[in-house]
Order: structure tokens, then sequence, then C-alpha cells
């Protein structure tokens, strides 16, 4: 007969099971409370460096969505202007006479001392003035009011980014140009509406006149051309390996190289691009239609894996129900497995636009940051990016081209968030629940 007596107690060992069960418990949730502290803090952090982030573009970068402007009435004399050609006319000096009248103490017939007063309009004020005579000739003979760009230090100035208690030799504008532009201030001539030209007009020499336009319309054509050959190549690819392709140890290196390719730095794609296309090819450089190609190359391999994860996730049984009523292999892929994969596709392949978008070494390398003062009217026209002009801009000397990078990344992070709000829009609005 078998003694069944009960377990000794000891103070080291608890006296049920149901003791140690909830220290094990204790313990576990002491656990998942410091996990979930981890997890928060990180979430904290990142969302931090976000709002650093941000915040120092936009209080850098806002200085650049106004530019300071004076209205001045100018007297358009016939004795200046070109009548065979409007474009060829003294316009500087016209301008010239019109800020003189505020300063009658300065003789503007003499050249260095105009100078010091005229120094005060940027070098586009006299386009302003030429084209609207241009485009209208009948002003010649009249007092016209232009508003007109300052240059670029007393745009700084009015913007209280040159400090005016600064010693004057470390001062772009000395004293006695402070003093002149005060004067036009007082009169009421001075204003800073909001500065369209820096998405209406190209890029230029001065802060004050440089734009996006051109980098835009250049990230477009190349955008177009990398999804024109992009999207029906990598939905190709995608299909046949997914749907069509043995398993064999071909498609498996196959697919291996592709999840490779989806990894490699995009500067080998430029230096692929810039061996193949420009050295082989002869295309020409600085062209969108070869940064296109070069985003292309990048962008196939995640439109391939988003297009084979999309096809995975639509459930046999639909392939197995369209094949009980007959259809052909063809027929079930692009009869209804591609149509329930599509919403999955369309979200990879617009996530995959948004990253070729931001990708500036590959253009670099391909000659995309060329000085294009004129925004581009095809893809095979030289042009600027987006990514690229932000580089110019960070890598030139002047002082205005410091809120002009911070808005230009701005203005690029904007068209990154638009893209990738309407790949979720696009997945929630088209995505089925299985």
């Amino acid at each position: 007969m078998t003694d069944i007596t009960p377990d000794r107690v000891t103070p080291d060992r608890p006296r049920t099971n149901t003791e140690a069960v909830k220290r094990s418990l204790a313990r576990r949730n002491r656990k998942q409370v410091v996990l979930q502290g981890f997890g928060i803090s990180a979430i904290l952090f990142a969302l931090g460096m976000l709002v650093i982030l941000v915040g120092s573009l936009v209080s850098t970068g806002y200085h650049a969505f106004t530019q300071t402007h004076l209205e001045l009435e100018v007297f358009i004399d016939p004795e200046e202007v070109d009548a065979e050609n409007l474009s060829r006319g003294d316009y500087g000096t016209m301008l010239a006479a019109s800020l003189g009248e505020y300063f009658p103490d300065v003789d503007m017939t003499d050249r260095g001392a105009a100078r010091e007063v005229t120094q005060i309009l940027s070098d586009g004020a006299q386009r302003v003035v030429r084209d609207a005579v241009v485009s209208d000739p009948t002003l010649i003979g009249q007092t016209v009011t232009f508003r007109v760009p300052t240059s670029d230090p007393f745009d700084q100035l009015n913007k209280g980014l040159v400090g005016r208690e600064t010693a004057e030799a470390n001062r772009r504008v000395n004293d006695a140009a402070i003093a002149r532009f005060d004067v036009l201030d007082e009169a009421g001539l001075v204003s800073a509406p909001l500065n369209t030209a820096l998405i209406t007009r190209a890029d230029s020499r001065f802060p004050e006149l440089a734009g996006l336009k051109g980098a835009i319309i250049g990230s477009f054509w190349a955008l177009l051309v990398c999804f024109v050959i992009s999207f029906p190549l990598g939905i190709g690819a995608a299909i046949y390996l997914e749907e069509f392709a043995p398993k064999n140890r071909v498609s498996d290196l196959i697919e291996i190289n592709i999840n490779n390719l989806a990894a490699v730095p995009s500067v080998v794609f430029g230096l692929l691009a810039l061996a193949v296309f420009i050295g082989w090819f002869g295309m020409p450089r600085s062209a969108p239609i070869v940064g296109g190609l070069t985003l292309a190359l990048m962008t196939m391999p995640t439109i391939i894996i988003a297009t084979r994860a999309a096809l995975k996730s639509v459930p046999p049984s639909i392939r197995e129900a369209a094949l009980g009523v007959g259809a052909s292999k063809q027929q079930v892929v692009f009869h209804h497995v591609l149509p329930l994969a599509m919403p999955g596709i369309l979200t990879g392949t617009i996530i995959g636009l948004a990253q070729a978008l931001g990708e500036t070494a590959p253009l670099l390398l391909i000659g995309m940051n060329a000085f294009i003062t004129s925004a581009p009217s095809g893809p095979f026209d030289s042009a600027t990016a987006l990514p690229t002009q932000i580089f110019i801009w960070a890598d030139s000397p002047e002082r205005g081209f410091v809120s002009r990078t911070s808005a230009a990344i701005l203005v690029l992070l904007t068209f990154l968030i638009f893209m990738n709000a309407i790949a979720i829009y696009l997945r929630n609005r088209f995505e089925r629940k299985w």
C-alpha cells in the first residue's frame, strides 16, 4: 500500500501551486508593462524627432513663402525704349529715375551714387517692367505703377534675418543702405506678399528670383517615364513568376535576385544608368527620359514584390471556383485574380513612385543637377528634379537660398504625403476582407 502524505512545507517552497502561478503571473505582467513602456518610449521618441525635423524646416523655410517688393511709379520714357525691339529698352534707367525721386540729395547722374540706390532692386525688377511693355506697348509714354522685387540683402533685412544691431562690417547691408530702405518703408512702398514665384518660376542665380517650376516639371516627366516603363513590366513579371512560372531552382534564383535588387543602394543604379544609357546609348544628360529610366530600374523590384504579395492575398477558392466552371488559367488570372489584387498593386506602385520621387544620388550621377533657367517642355529637354534642386540650393553660398532649401523640402514632403495618402485611400476604398 502506498503511503500518500502531504509534501513537506519549507520556507522556500509555496504551499500550493496557486501561489506559484500568482507569482509567475505577476512577474509576466511586470515584464509586459516594461515592454509596453519601451514601445511607447520608442513611439514618443520617433514623434519627437519628427516634430523637431518639421519644426526646423518650417521655422527656416516659411521666410521663402513671402518676398519683399517695392511699389514704384515708373515713367516709361519713349526715348529709352527701342520701338523696333521693345525688349531692348533701358528699363534700369527708368527704375533708377523712379527711385531717385525719394532721395533728392542723391545725384542720380553719378553712376556710383545711382548704383548705391538701385542696389535695393533685384535684377528681376527690369524684367517686370520690360515684360509689361512688351505685352502692352501702349504703356510707352505713361506713368505706370509696378510692384518689383528687392534684392536678396534687402529682402533678408525686411524679414529680420539681417540684424540691424550687428556691426556694419559684418553685415551685407551698410547703414546708409538701411537708411535709404527705411525711407522707402516709411513712404509705404515696401510690402511682402505671397511669393508665388517660388512655384511659378524656374531656377536663378539670384535667390529672390529662384523658383521650383523647372524642378517640379522635371520630376513630373521623370516619374511619368518611370511609371510607363516600370508599371507594365513589373506587373507582367510578377504575374508570370507567381501564376505561370514553374517552381524550380531558376525561378527561385530569379526571386532571390529581385529581392536583392530592392535592397541595392540607389547610387548603384545611377552608375549603371551613366554607363549604359549615357555611355553606350548616347542618350542626353540631364534629361528626364534618362532619369525616368533610372528610376524605373529602381522601382521595378518594389512593384514586382508588391504585386506578388497582392496576388498571393487572393484566396485559392477564387481560382478553384473559376477553374471549376471551365475557365482557362489565363482567364482565371486576368478576369478574376488580377482585378481583386489591383488595389494592393496600385498601393505598392504609388509607394514605389513616391520613393523614386525622393531619390537624389542616381539623378546626380546622370547630370540632373545642371543649372536650368527654364522649365522643360518634354522628357528629352534638360531639367532638374526636386531632390537635385534641393541639393543645388543647399550647396549655394547665398544666404537667401537657406530658406528656399527648407521651403523646397517642405514642397517635396507635401508631394510625398499626397502620394502616400492616395495609396492609403486606394487600399481602404477597394480592399476586400476574406
